[in-house]
């Protein structure tokens, strides 16, 4: 049997358990219709470490269990005796002290740094209740389905598919090519939803950051047409177009971090510098803009998680990462750069994670994906200016010309600089 702490050790076990129970405690203790607060939730903390010591001590695996059901019939009790039918029965009390027991548990076997974030998890879940409901009632049934697919997506097509090569160099493994469709609908969906949840009320800057994570092209091509179809709304358009062009590379930048950490330094400086650039120039837009509309309108983005959408980028993927890895092989860096180039006029991530996943696979150098990465982003780049001429007419590629260019020269300077 493991000796057991002692003195200080002790003490600090104790006393940390007490603390996790005061935080969660203290905002029960807020809430008139809980039936435990701050003293019960305290001292349920301490009694799950020094149940989980009787347990260990005593070599009895039961009495932690019989602690936990015990706190939880007191609780259950407590609620009972309630006589008014309409009042609060108390469920997510019993559940966050159930919680606060096993946090205390936790911290005696060692797991302090388990149990305190999730003790800050379980604080904030239960203080934020209101903008959670809020939440809630902003999801839609097409947002509910759009959730449904992405588990679906990633939880039972993913698993089945075989992880190795087919074809040509090996190029093309179902598993890997079904899990970057799972990344970019993950990334995708979480812009997706906060564009719903927030909605055109907070303004032209969160429809244009939540857009860019959508899809800055799509955006792009809504406000074009939005400013043809109402000259007036030049400065808005521009704003959303230039917050979502800016997105682009810190969304690429968070591919590269869950993809190829090892990668994230060398993209970094041209990343950085070319969203700086374009977070400046946004901020000096807004800023001389004068009265932002309050509300602007939605930009009409398809469901990230469809499936004609995940086949379709699964499908571009492949495609991509075939044809880098011949051009890779047959012409050198020179076709690779090529592909880039025609790759971002239709889909900066495509490029970015095949040339990612090449470098993995020894297939490709770094120097060579980052420069294929910034090809195709200043490809993507062009595009938007190219729609916004030939959609939104002369006037608002003039205005969205300058901070695009600012953006694109701050990826090539940081490429360079690096």
């Amino acid at each position: 049997m493991p000796a057991l702490p002692d003195g200080w050790d002790l003490l600090k076990l104790l006393a940390t358990s007490l603390a996790v129970g005061l935080l969660v405690g203290l905002e029960r203790e807020r809430n008139p219709a809980a039936k435990a607060g701050l003293r019960t939730f305290a001292l349920t903390a301490l009694l799950g470490c020094l149940t989980a010591m009787l347990q260990q001590s005593t070599q009895a695996p039961w009495l932690l269990a019989a602690g936990l059901v015990l706190v939880g019939i007191m609780m259950v009790a407590s609620h009972a005796q309630e006589r008014d039918a309409q009042a609060d029965p108390g469920t997510t009390t019993v559940v966050a002290i159930a919680l606060t027991y096993l946090f205390g548990a936790l911290i005696w076997h060692g797991h302090t740094a388990v149990a305190v974030p999730l003790a800050i998890v379980t604080t904030s879940l239960l203080y934020f209740k209101a903008e959670l409901r809020g939440v809630s009632q902003h999801i839609t049934r097409r947002d509910l389905i759009s959730i449904l697919q992405f588990g679906v997506l990633s939880m039972i097509v993913l698993p089945l598919l075989p992880d190795r090569g087919y074809g040509p160099y090996g190029a093309l493994n179902p598993h890997q090519i079904w899990l970057m469709v799972v990344l970019i609908a993950g990334v995708s969906l979480a812009g997706y939803l906060a564009l719903r949840i927030a909605g055109p009320r907070h303004g032209a800057a969160l429809v244009g950051i939540f857009g860019g994570v959508v899809s800055s092209t799509a955006t792009t091509l809504a406000y074009a047409r939005r400013h043809r179809e109402s000259p007036s709304h030049l400065a808005m358009a521009r704003l959303v177009i230039v917050l979502a062009s800016t997105v682009v590379p810190v969304r690429i930048a968070l591919l590269a971090a869950i993809t190829a950490p090892a990668m994230l330094p060398a993209l970094a400086p041209a990343l950085a510098l070319g969203a700086l650039c374009g977070a400046l120039s946004a901020l000096w837009i807004w800023r001389h803009s004068g009265k932002a509309q309050a509300e602007v309108p939605m930009p009409e983005v398809a469901n990230p998680t469809e499936l004609r959408a995940s086949l379709t980028f699964g499908a571009l993927y492949g495609g991509v990462m075939l044809l880098s890895s011949w051009f890779a092989h047959a012409f050198g860096s020179t076709g690779l750069y090529g592909l880039a180039l025609v790759s971002g006029l239709s889909d900066v991530d495509a490029i970015t994670l095949s040339s990612l996943r090449l470098v993995f696979l020894d297939k490709l150098g770094q120097s060579q994906a980052v420069t294929a990465i910034v090809i195709a982003l200043c490809a993507n780049m062009g595009l938007k200016l190219l729609v916004c001429g030939m959609v939104g007419g002369a006037a608002l590629a003039r205005q969205v010309a300058v901070s695009l260019s600012l953006v694109t020269c701050g990826i090539v300077l940081g490429w360079v600089a690096a």
